[in-house]
């Protein structure tokens, strides 16, 4: 690659927020920075999240207190591509049933459809979406509407979502409820499905975004439905493993340590006669295993593996971990 920032090969970066821009309450060391960086050089930002029980306000809100550039309109959630969603396949002023919070709600309402909370009112769709207060009778509502026959669509669909005490059930989990009393399948606005990532290139009119995260299931899986070039950060989730092991639909496009490296030109990766090379580290595959040399810290011994394994295994379903064998230079 030239020696340009690997950003600037892109007109937009549309960033994951836990774990690439925040872990838990405080921001992660360098990242606020390189944020701040775009605007300097005419790159867009967007913030794409899942998180259907705040606001897109209280989102930016949460990001501007870190230090972040972060106005309103930056923040594209779940909520907005669910709403954006049923905007498109429902007629003006439709009634849509609430199996989720007020932002969510806020957020139907915004698009032109009308928010109802009971079978009775006549809703023709139903959008759920994470609440901590939905209980069983939100649950039932939302199953007698869709055993009528009517359009269901989910925010998204993690399974679980990490709190203060540890991990607890996501809206995936409170969608496959409903799943298992009604035998339907809802459409999914957010990750990993394309209509999240299109709604957030749309609003920044960008044609060459990049998309950030630090988990293949949700962020890279998404910006790859999506079209867009993906980059996998690991300040978070992921690890260089489990990145080396992932399936074809959840390869990253680049792999960097943090998201400094957005402002680093990013190396090459060459392949001459089944030897895959990355600055200094080569790495070829052999009787179901991969051979490195190079140092287990460089990341480009992990670019060059990658390379190597995925062109061996072009068409894996699931993931695959394969034997590494390490060679000092």
């Amino acid at each position: 690659m030239a020696d340009v920032p690997l950003i600037s090969l892109f007109d937009a970066l549309l960033a994951d927020l836990d774990g690439v821009v925040y872990a838990g309450p405080h921001a992660i060391p360098g990242a606020i920075e390189s944020l701040k960086q775009l605007s300097g050089i005419g790159v867009g930002l967007g913030y794409v999240t899942n998180n259907a029980s705040r606001s897109p306000g209280q989102v930016a809100a949460h990001l501007r207190e870190l230090g972040a550039p972060a106005e309103d309109n930056q923040v594209v959630s779940s909520s907005q591509a669910a709403a954006d969603l049923l905007a498109s396949l429902l007629a003006p002023g439709s009634r849509v049933l609430i199996t989720g919070s007020p932002a969510l709600a806020a957020e139907i309402e915004l698009v032109g459809l009308a928010p109802v909370y009971s079978q009775d009112e006549g809703p023709v769709a139903v959008v759920q979406g994470f609440n901590p207060e939905i209980g069983w009778k939100d649950l039932a509502e939302a199953t007698y509407v869709v055993n009528a026959g009517a359009l269901w669509v989910a925010t998204n669909t993690d399974m679980s979502i990490p709190q203060a005490r540890g991990i607890a059930p996501g809206n995936g989990t409170l969608v496959s409820a409903v799943a298992a009393a009604t035998g339907q399948t809802p459409r999914v606005a957010g990750k990993p499905e394309a209509p999240l990532f299109h709604s957030a290139a749309k609003r920044l009119g960008a044609e060459r975004p990049l998309v950030v995260g630090d988990r293949l299931d949700t962020d890279i899986l998404g910006g790859n439905n999506a079209g867009f070039a993906t980059v996998a950060v690991l300040t978070g989730v992921d690890t260089r493993q489990t990145i080396l092991a992932a399936r074809a639909a959840e390869r990253p496009d680049y792999i960097i340590s943090n998201l400094a490296d957005l402002h680093r030109p990013y190396p090459d990766v060459t392949h001459h006669d089944g030897t895959y090379a990355c600055g200094t580290a080569t790495a070829r595959v052999a009787n179901g295993a991969v051979g490195i040399i190079g140092s287990q810290d460089n990341l480009d011994s992990w670019r060059a593996a990658c390379a190597a394994w995925w062109a061996a295994t072009p068409d894996a379903s699931t993931p695959q971990a394969p034997e590494l064998v390490w060679l000092d230079h």
